[in-house]
């Protein structure tokens, strides 16, 4: 029987994608596509063993990757640098199989055309697929009932649900509130008065499993990321400092020239055993002076407490983006505050003029 999207058929996908060894930046028909000999025993296409830093997702195999998913759905929102939403719920009729039939689809075809394994996430928004896709191996289907959602999220610590910084999380815990199945149970009323309003509300809908976002194909980016992936699992906190100062650097650039401003940072490190560890710390003010990211960045970095962990990547996510006009600034009385921001001006105008890598910050990596 042909599937109908009703309010118990999941079709969200949150798509992550990870590129093999070769394929990053190549295009379909081109050599690197994974055609040759294929990866060890125990690794999959883009799975990389431990030791091993993996590719950086193209811009040009990222583009071809989201076409590939509008022959699919043309509900597709692109979520910068490697991964993608779509809603499928007007293309379960037509292509006769479920949202997971179709994540298998999708990830079939990304692997044939640029050699790219997927994981997907499955569920009925935005919020439970990409959680969905963070365990997943392969495709992980989270059904649409509430029983099904509550087990799901049950065990999730609050720095599982997408938005809930480090300093959020330890002001729930520090109230007993380690869990998203003790955030849901808990009253609105009384969460109000730890988090306050606003926030209260968010974090209430988000471990009940409610995220009213829809999935909008084309929509301005919420966010901007910057990844930096060491030649070798990287050991040494200052080299680690060193590739926060350039991501900082960069996205600061990008925040500028598109006339945003971003609220809050989010630091992802990733690990030799690919797992990861994200944290996210909102701004002072909303902002984009390099110098207030980088201090956030070596924040967030600082309050890891890493030691001997052996780092394979490091992310930066500018997030809460909105127009720089409508956002306010201090004023200061700080010579060197404003002594910044003119240089930061003239750095801008050099790099339009000559390039990117006209002006970098001496401490930092070149940027390829």
């Amino acid at each position: 029987m042909t599937p109908q999207p009703t309010h118990e058929q999941p079709h969200v996908l949150y798509v992550r994608f990870h590129p093999a060894e070769g394929t990053a930046g190549t295009a379909p028909g081109t050599p690197g596509r994974g055609l040759g000999p294929g990866p060890g025993p125990g690794h999959g296409p883009g799975r990389r063993g431990p030791g091993r830093p993996g590719p950086v997702l193209g811009a040009d195999t990222y583009e071809g990757l989201l076409a590939l998913l509008t022959e699919v759905t043309p509900v597709v929102e692109a979520v910068p640098p490697d991964a993608a939403l779509a809603d499928v719920a007007g293309a379960l009729r037509y292509f006769d199989r479920d949202a997971a039939g179709l994540a298998e689809i999708v990830r079939v075809r990304a692997l044939a055309r640029y050699g790219v394994d997927c994981t997907v996430g499955v569920a009925a928004n935005p919020l439970l697929a990409r959680m969905a896709a963070q365990d997943a191996d392969a495709v992980r289907t989270v059904p649409d009932d509430p029983d099904a959602v509550a087990a799901f999220l049950a065990d999730k610590p609050p720095t599982a649900l997408p938005g809930v910084g480090q300093a959020t999380a330890r002001t729930l815990c520090s109230y007993g509130l380690d869990s998203a199945a003790r955030i849901a149970a808990v009253p609105l009323p009384t969460l109000r008065r730890i988090l306050g309003p606003a926030t209260a509300r968010r974090v209430h809908d988000w471990a009940r499993g409610i995220d009213p976002v829809p999935v909008t194909p084309n929509a301005p980016a919420r966010s901007i990321a910057a990844e930096h992936r060491f030649g070798h699992d990287e050991l040494d906190p200052e080299r680690r400092c060193r590739a926060l100062l350039t991501l900082a650097d960069r996205l600061g650039s990008r925040l500028r020239t598109s006339g945003q401003v971003a609220r809050a940072l989010t630091l992802t490190v990733r690990y030799a055993d690919r797992s990861t560890t994200t944290r996210s710390r909102t701004l002072a003010e909303p902002t984009a002076h390099t110098p207030a990211l980088i201090a956030t960045a070596y924040a967030l970095h600082a309050a890891l407490g890493l030691q001997r962990a052996r780092v394979r990547s490091i992310a930066l996510r500018a997030e809460g983006l909105a127009a720089a006009e409508l956002a306010s600034h201090q004023l200061t009385f700080d010579p060197a505050d404003d002594k910044a921001r003119r240089i930061e001006a003239a750095v801008d105008r050099a790099r339009a003029r000559f390039g990117e890598r006209a002006v970098r910050p001496a401490g930092g990596f070149d940027i390829c």
